[in-house]
């Protein structure tokens, strides 16, 4: 629908060219022709008896009574495919056909190309409304110049602007095609500025306005094959961000698709290279490099506006930037509207106010001229009792006095009437004087109410921004909870067997030292019959080595004497029994020494074993207990 209703724009243009006299209608031979050249430009195959067809001899005119719309929809758009033909091709036909007879710059001086023009003539078919006849609001003539001038880095002359917009015949019909091109004719914007220089900034507008084109320009980009870096001219749309290897888009070497998995992330530096960021797809990463920080900035913030558009379903960003102006622009009338009914009403305040007082202006004459007929009608009553008064004077003197004391009573009535009427007057002055002290509370009043509600719809805004915030926090604690429930379960679970393998460990330990103690007792009774033996063993040393000098017997000696003395024979060591005697004691010394050793290096195995079985087990329980006391 977008697509024909661009074509539809360029279409009505070459149309209207070729009614010359202005009736809404062209000849047959005509829409042939534009016919033709239209199914050339849109690439769709031509049927040159659809038109005959459609516009019978037997209807009224040059053109049926049904139109060359039903035609140009039956025929030509509905066979549209959107990729099988170039746009600017269509828009080139259209503008030869409408410039021949709209656009004549006054004196013959163009300070436009024919290029420079056909492409502001694009632009501003792309900034109108979809209705006819085309015109442009003031405000997206004001956006089209500053992007203009910002392009060539001149600042735009509100002056001139304000001096165009305000012309009459702008103001009457709107800002056509030609009355826009014809103020740009007029060279107030490039006053200083060369042609060259308009016309890049021109072009460059009309490739990121027209061309969908988001952003261009160099980057050195990291080769996938080779992991080499190259400078690449970059161009990204809002799908898709090809590279070339230069500007002029001749030689293309990549396209990269972008989508909602697409993400755009800043690296540190490396390899030489500063200002890096990298675009991740599902398949691969490409890495980037920018000339500084700021365009790194540009190229990511721009990336990430082309892959939003692409997530939410939008094929280009100034067609929603439109959009979003125009909202603008209908708030800014409703709001315009709104404040010239608020005015209507406060003029009928006004109003209700003046014929309020014109009552009591009314009120106020009334009771005046009741007044002055009283005082009249008193006062002849008056007159004429003071006639009659003169005449019976002096015959009732008495009735005189009574009457004038009357007269006098009545005339105090009077003046307190008069009072009463003179307050009645000031009271309906300040009466009239609060009307209009409250006339004017009620307009403050409007304009706070105005203020509150303006307050009231920005709390509304921010109260649903912390709703949202506060559910987004919600589903999270929930989500908390439930984790810390089913890690607090597991927990318990974890301390149920730990604590039940605490006891076993606890009644393993009773058991351990059990063994342990009466390991202590078997080996104090082994050590007790060590030492017993020990004892047994020097003992029998100690005889052994008793018997080892027998005595022998013993020689007589002849003294000089008469008595005999017995002579005892001692053993020489050389002796073989004595000899034999201690080697054989030697031998089993010695066999009893390394039995003795044996044992107890035996017994000393032993209890290292039971002490270091003990250790351990007692280590394990340790753990075991401060595992479950760090659980608990």
């Amino acid at each position: 629908m977008e697509l024909r209703a661009e074509l539809l724009k360029s279409i009505w243009y070459a149309f209207t060219s070729l009614d010359v006299e202005k009736s809404g209608k062209v000849s047959k031979s005509q829409l042939k022709v534009l016919s033709h050249n239209l199914y050339t430009a849109l690439n769709i195959p031509h049927n040159p008896v659809a038109l005959e067809d459609h516009f019978r001899d037997d209807d009224d005119g040059p053109v049926s009574n049904q139109g060359y719309m039903p035609y140009l929809n039956k025929f030509i758009l509905d066979k549209v495919v959107e990729g099988t033909f170039d746009k600017e091709n269509v828009d080139e036909f259209c503008w030869t056909l409408c410039a021949k007879k709209n656009y004549q710059p006054k004196n013959g001086v163009s300070v436009l190309p024919d290029k420079d023009a056909f492409h502001l003539w694009c632009l501003f078919n792309f900034l109108s409304e979809d209705k006819y006849p085309l015109i442009l609001a003031p405000e997206e003539v004001e956006y089209l110049l500053k992007k203009i001038c910002l392009a060539m880095s001149v600042e735009l002359s509100c002056v001139d602007i304000e001096d165009f917009i305000s012309q009459e015949a702008v103001q009457q019909s709107g800002i056509t095609v030609w009355a826009f091109l014809d103020f740009v004719n007029t060279g107030r914007l490039t006053r200083g500025v060369e042609k060259d220089s308009v016309t890049m900034a021109i072009d460059k507008v009309y490739q990121e306005i027209v061309g969908n084109i988001i952003k261009e320009g160099y980057l050195w980009k990291k080769g996938h094959l080779r992991r080499n870096w190259n400078e690449r001219w970059f161009s990204l749309r809002p799908s898709t961000l090809h590279y070339y290897v230069s500007e002029d888009h001749k030689e293309c070497k990549g396209c990269i698709e972008l989508d909602h998995n697409c993400f755009v992330e800043v690296l540190p530096e490396k390899e030489g290279k500063r200002c890096m960021f990298c675009v991740k797809t599902l398949t691969k990463t490409y890495e980037m490099s920018a000339s500084d920080t700021k365009q790194r900035q540009e190229w990511t913030t721009a990336i990430q506006t082309a892959i939003r558009l692409c997530v939410e379903g939008k094929n280009s960003l100034h067609k929603d930037l439109k959009l979003r102006r125009r909202e603008h622009r209908e708030e800014k009338e409703r709001r315009r509207t709104a404040k010239e009914e608020e005015l209507q009403r406060l003029c009928l305040l006004q109003g209700e106010r003046e014929s309020k007082l014109a009552e009591l202006e009314l009120l106020q004459c009334e009771a005046q001229r009741h007044s002055q007929a009283a005082l009249l009608q008193e006062e002849q009553k008056r007159r004429q009792k003071h006639e009659e008064l003169q005449r019976t004077l002096q015959e009732q003197l008495q009735q005189a006095e009574e009457v004038r004391y009357n007269m006098q009573a009545e005339m105090a009535l009077k003046e307190a009437e008069t009072d009463r009427q003179r307050k009645r007057i000031r009271e309906l002055e300040e009466t009239q004087l609060r009307l209009e002290e409250a006339l004017h509370q009620e307009i403050r009043a409007r304009q706070n109410e105005e203020a509150y509600r303006l307050a009231q719809a920005r709390l509304l805004v921010d109260e649903e921004e912390k709703m949202k915030v506060l559910l987004a926090l919600q589903e999270e604690q929930e989500q908390y909870i439930l984790k810390t429930q089913r890690e607090k379960q597991e927990l318990r679970q974890e301390m149920v067997t730990k604590s039940q393998a605490l006891e076993e460990a606890q009644h393993q330990l009773e058991k351990v030292r059990a063994s342990r103690h009466r390991m202590d007792q078997d080996i104090a009774t082994a050590q007790r019959k060590l030492r017993q033996a020990s004892t047994s063993v020097k003992h029998w040393n100690v005889q052994m080595n008793r018997l080892m000098h027998p005595i022998g017997p013993g020689e007589r000696r002849l003294s000089l004497g008469c008595s005999a003395v017995p002579v005892v024979r001692v053993p020489s060591l050389h002796d073989p029994s004595l000899c034999l005697y201690h080697q054989r004691s030697e031998i089993e010394r010695e066999k009893e020494r390394e039995r003795e050793n044996e044992q107890e290096n035996i017994e000393e195995k032993e209890r290292e074993e039971r002490v270091s079985i003990i250790g351990r087990e007692e280590r394990r329980l340790s753990q075991a207990s401060n595992g479950d006391m760090d659980c608990a």
